[in-house]
């Protein structure tokens, strides 16, 4: 799974405690905060990278690309008009943070970590992949479900002064299909428009709309023929698995919420996992043409993995209705988002959000 979003902003919540409280017994946020410095230092404005004679030519292609993707950004889609993505840099791994999930045996409800600014969120962010593994180990001892995955990017919701501290393009995702970098970049970007405290399914679902309407637009007006045969068959294949594993979530949530035993639950647990697997082969083979490239997260479903899938997509059509209804008026969407974040709990938002009049 592409892990978008808020994955890693925690280094915000790091910079904030330093500075108030001092790093000196708080490990994870020295972490945090070395991490994030790391990845800022690495980065260098994108006009920079262009100039020099020895960026390799795809790279410097792909940049002047997330440049125009970038400005349509502002033009088309409303978003910030700021220094983030306007510089890149290579962090010489695959992932820009490694978040780790974890969820009780008999449970989709994953498992939350409280910290200053973005409030209670549902995974810890490593700039270490071994420190991640390690937290992991820590987690399946306490008899957890655990995952660990890559995210590409994450957002610190534009809320650092200054051009060094924007979010920086990163070569964990320069390289991405062309409708998915811009996807990706819309989204990172609608992080800055509103963000609820401790509501990691609002602000991923919002981020998710962004990213799909906007994403659509640039592949309409601005992409090549062969670039939007080629999305449609990488986003086909997205469609098909977040079809798939939603329909298996559902089936997860209500044996769980059953009235049977656990002994019970855990083998029909069980037997959903092999009829999973089974149904992952058969989409493979008879829509995919063999692509195996969720091969990976099939083989370590289990209920965090589960978990965090809702947080991207829970809301996303409540989200898309309200775009509508704003007669696709960005400004006035966003202004209707950020009253949502506003309201004080997680009910009244999704109350507010799921009503006729948003």
């Amino acid at each position: 799974m592409a892990g978008l979003g808020l994955a890693g902003t925690v280094a915000l919540a790091a910079v904030a405690v330093c500075a108030t409280s001092g790093c000196s017994t708080l490990g994870y946020y020295m972490h945090s905060v070395g991490g994030h410095l790391d990845l800022l230092r690495s980065a260098r404005p994108v006009p920079d990278w262009l100039a020099e004679n020895d960026t390799p030519a795809p790279l410097k292609e792909r940049l002047a690309l997330s440049q125009r993707i970038r400005d349509y950004a502002v033009a088309e889609l409303k978003l910030p008009d700021n220094a983030s993505y306007r510089r890149y840099g290579d962090v010489h791994r695959t992932a820009a943070v490694w978040n780790v999930v974890a969820a009780p045996q008999l449970s989709l409800t994953l498992k939350t970590w409280c910290f200053p600014v973005v409030g209670c969120v549902g995974y810890r962010g490593y700039f270490d992949r071994d420190r991640a593994d390690a937290f992991a180990e820590d987690l399946r001892r306490e008899g957890l479900e655990v995952s660990v995955y890559g995210v590409p990017a994450y957002s610190t919701l534009g809320a650092l002064p200054g051009d060094f501290f924007s979010d920086p393009l990163l070569n964990t995702f320069i390289q991405y299909p062309e409708g998915e970098l811009a996807r990706l970049i819309f989204h990172e970007l609608a992080h800055q428009i509103a963000y609820a405290k401790g509501d990691t399914e609002f602000n991923e679902s919002f981020a998710t709309a962004v990213e799909r309407i906007g994403g659509q637009r640039w592949l309409n007006e601005r992409a090549a023929p062969a670039v939007r045969e080629e999305y449609e068959r990488y986003d086909g294949r997205r469609r098909d698995f977040r079809a798939l594993t939603r329909r298996y979530r559902e089936r997860f949530e209500a044996l769980y919420t059953s009235d049977v035993s656990d002994e019970r639950k855990r083998a029909g647990k069980d037997e959903l996992m092999v009829q999973l697997r089974a149904d992952y082969e058969a989409m493979k083979a008879q829509r995919w043409g063999g692509f195996s490239g969720y091969d990976g997260w099939f083989s370590r479903a289990n209920n965090a993995a589960f978990g965090v899938l809702a947080a991207y997509t829970e809301l996303v059509p409540d989200f898309e209705r309200l775009f509508e209804r704003d007669g696709r008026d960005f400004l006035r969407f966003y202004a209707d988002v950020k009253r949502l974040a506003a309201l004080p709990t997680k009910a009244e938002r999704r109350a507010a959000l799921a009503s006729p009049g948003g």
